[in-house]
Formats: C-alpha cells, sequence, structure tokens
C-alpha cells in the first residue's frame, strides 16, 4: 500500500496553496465519500452522545442532559456558519482566522488543494465541532442550568475551540511548528478535555454523588460513538482512497485493543469488569488513534489503543475522587488526546510499522514541536474555559440549587415535569 510520509500529509492538509490549486477538478466519488463521513460523525454528535450521557447522568436529569446535548448541538451549528468556520480557516494571521468566511460567503467551488467543494469540507468540519462542544454537558450533567450552557458553549466555541482548530489545521502557528494531528486528538478531545476538566472544577461537585442510571443507554450510545468514528478517522483522507481505508481499520483495531485495555486494569483494580469501562476503553483507543491512525501499522494501532486506554483508566483510579466528571471526558478526552499525540512519535518510524517522517525531521524536534502543542492547547482549554464559565456565572448563575439538584432538573421547583414527553405540544 502506498501512503504518504506523515509530515507530508500534515503539510498538504494545513499549508496555505497557490493560486494554481484552484484548477483541480472536483471529484463525485470524493465529495460522495466526504458526505457520508461527515453525516458519520453528525450520528457520534447527535444520538450518539445524547444517549451517553443521558444513561451516565442521575435519573431524574437524564431528560435535560440529553436537551442539553441538542441545543448545544443546535447552537453551535449556527455560529459555525455566522463567524466560527471563518475564524477557523479563512485566511488571517498565525493566531486567528479572518472575516472572508463570514456566513459562509465566499466559499470556494473547491477547497484549496482537494478534490472536494469547500461547502463539503464545512459540513464535515461543523460535525467536528458540534462533537467538541456536544463532549462539554456531559462533564457537568444535572449540575448546570439549560441557558447558561447553551451561552457557555458558543462563547467556548468562539474563544477556545475556534483559535485552537486554526493554530493546528488552518495554517496557524503551530501548524508552521510542525505539530502533527491527523484526525482531532489534540485539537477536537484535548481542547474539549481539558475544557471539560476546568468547567467541571468551576462548576464543583454534585451535592450527592450518584451514578449513571441507565448503563444500556450509555453502551447504545457509546457502540454510536464507535460507528460515527470511522467517519472521523475516514473524512479526514478526504477522499475514497487507501489511507481513508487504513484510518478506518486502524481506528477499529485501536478501539478493540482498548477495551480490553481498560477491562485489564479494572479488573484488577476492583475485582469485576463493568459495563461503561467497556465503552470508555474503546472510547480511549479511538481518541489516542485519531492523531496518526493511517500513518501507523496495524500492530501500533492496537498497541496505541491499549496503552491509551490502560492510562485513562489508571488515571481515573487516581483522579475520580478528585474531579466530579460525570462521563469521563477529561479522563477519556483529554488524557487520551495527550496519549495519541506523544504515541504517534514512536509508532509512525518505520521499525515500528509506521510510515516514517519526511526527510530532515528528527524524532526530537518532532517531540518538541508535539510537547508544544500539547502544553499551549491545554493551558488555552483550561484557562479560557475557566474566564467564561466564571464571567458568564456573574450574568447567569450556572449552578442549579440544592433542592433541584435533588429533585432532578427534569422536575421543576413546583414538582412538575420541566419537559413535555407527549409527541405533541
Amino acid at each position: 500500500m502506498h501512503r504518504l510520509p506523515a509530515i507530508t500529509l500534515f503539510l498538504i492538509m494545513v499549508a496555505p496553496q497557490p493560486a494554481f490549486a484552484q484548477v483541480a477538478v472536483a471529484d463525485s466519488g470524493d465529495t460522495a465519500w466526504m458526505m457520508l463521513c461527515a453525516l458519520l460523525v453528525l450520528l457520534a454528535a447527535l444520538p450518539g452522545l445524547a444517549l451517553r450521557h443521558a444513561g451516565l447522568a442521575p435519573m431524574r436529569s437524564a431528560l435535560t442532559t440529553g436537551v442539553q446535548g441538542l441545543v448545544v448541538a443546535a447552537s453551535v451549528s449556527l455560529l459555525w456558519a455566522l463567524v466560527g468556520y471563518s475564524l477557523a480557516y479563512a485566511p488571517g494571521s498565525g493566531w486567528l482566522g479572518g472575516r472572508a468566511h463570514l456566513l459562509l460567503a465566499n466559499l470556494g467551488a473547491l477547497r484549496d488543494g482537494l478534490t472536494v467543494p469547500e461547502s463539503t469540507f464545512v459540513l464535515f468540519q461543523m460535525a467536528l465541532a458540534m462533537l467538541a462542544a456536544g463532549l462539554l454537558p456531559g462533564a457537568v450533567a444535572g449540575r448546570v442550568r439549560l441557558g447558561w450552557m447553551a451561552m457557555f458553549t458558543l462563547l467556548w466555541l468562539l474563544l477556545v475551540y475556534a483559535p485552537v482548530v486554526h493554530w493546528v489545521w488552518g495554517g496557524g502557528w503551530l501548524a508552521n511548528l510542525g505539530v502533527m494531528d491527523f484526525a482531532g486528538a489534540l485539537v477536537v478531545h484535548l481542547t474539549a478535555g481539558f475544557s471539560a476538566l476546568a468547567l467541571a472544577l468551576v462548576v464543583g461537585k454534585r451535592r450527592a454523588p450518584s451514578s449513571g442510571h441507565a448503563p444500556v443507554l450509555g453502551i447504545s450510545g457509546g457502540l454510536l460513538l464507535w460507528i460515527g468514528w470511522a467517519g472521523i478517522l475516514g473524512g479526514w483522507s478526504f477522499g475514497a482512497t487507501d489511507n481513508a481505508a487504513t484510518a478506518v481499520l486502524n481506528g477499529h483495531f485501536a478501539a478493540c485493543a482498548g477495551l480490553f485495555g481498560w477491562m485489564l486494569v479494572e479488573r484488577i483494580d476492583k475485582g469485576r469488569v463493568t459495563a461503561n469501562g467497556l465503552v470508555s476503553g474503546l472510547l480511549a483507543g479511538l481518541v489516542a488513534i485519531s492523531a496518526c491512525a493511517p500513518l501507523v501499522g496495524p500492530g501500533g494501532a492496537m498497541a496505541i489503543g491499549m496503552i491509551a486506554a490502560i492510562i485513562c483508566r489508571l488515571a481515573k483510579a487516581l483522579l475520580g475522587r478528585r474531579i466530579d466528571d460525570a462521563a469521563d471526558i477529561f479522563v477519556i478526552h483529554g488524557l487520551g488526546g495527550l496519549t495519541g499525540v506523544l504515541l504517534l512519535l514512536f509508532f509512525v518510524l518505520p521499525a515500528l510499522g509506521g510510515v516514517g517522517f519526511a526527510t530532515g525531521i528528527s524524532l526530537g524536534g518532532a517531540f518538541v514541536a508535539q510537547s508544544i502543542g500539547i502544553l499551549a492547547v491545554a493551558l488555552w482549554a483550561m484557562a479560557g474555559t475557566a474566564i467564561i464559565a466564571l464571567m458568564l456565572s456573574v450574568v447567569s448563575p450556572a449552578r442549579i440549587s440544592a433542592r433541584e439538584e435533588a429533585e432532578g432538573l427534569d422536575v421543576t421547583r413546583h414538582g412538575q415535569p420541566s419537559w413535555d414527553f407527549r409527541q405533541g405540544s
């Protein structure tokens, strides 16, 4: 199989393209593949996250948790079209995109350097933004007001997520530094994971700790995420190619290995295996392999998935009592993404079955670039999230009252259901 060297592939994705790149011709097969992948990502971002977070939430707050995810998805979609895509991908400085694509204006017939329309690229990127923002309500399920969460995620998209996308994928300063992230281990998952950590610390712990009420829902949501991840990994190849097939295969292998890695540590730690633990392990594997899915061999993918799941499960054992993160967003996505971004440096080497670095790129230089990328994104995500949450709380309180938390967000202060379960209004 022929695959592009690791550095070359990333430089093609993020480097500014010359004007004559537009002579490329649209490929209907690549376009159809990208649209299918975008729909798979939407499957993960909408029913996948809604079911998983609802299953992990307290019983009397499950419906509201799902509703929060729905409102966040709709809000982020509109804001992505209004300004988010432009801030992430329009020509600008090394820190932030410009105004060229506000309200999706001036989209090209083709995305520069690709064989798909820019509108298709926008759709795929919007689905990723929905997934990233949709992770945050899971960290504070059952504790935060719906309106506050909606406002928070809009500001988070503009001030935290869009700048990071530009830094790495939009030709920004981290891309020029040589930071590598194939499908979002750094940009999507580490950003959302460390933001979830800051958000959970600002909001505070639940007054009465409780476990998820519906493991079947949690498993169902996790399996939808597993399926949707094929769209994330396959879509970043921007076409129906060998790279896409390799990425999807390696993602599947990493998920399977991650499941067993988490199960092993959980069995040693607690003497038993939990249903949520199995799903958490496969998700940790998927998050980690997102950094380099088409750039490593099958054995490397399995090793990355298992190592990431083991590290994440050990971290959960150490931090579980200190951080009240209902869906383990920080552990799975934050630490899983961090692990994947570092492990790609080793498993991309030909000796371990990878495609190797481009000429002139050393392991040491790549390690420095990846480390700078991790530190910059983690600090930006945590600081930005904490500032947004604290400032927004001055205007509108985030935390629900003790009585509301005890009764559950699905019930109002008057003891009546907050949401109408009937089909009609």
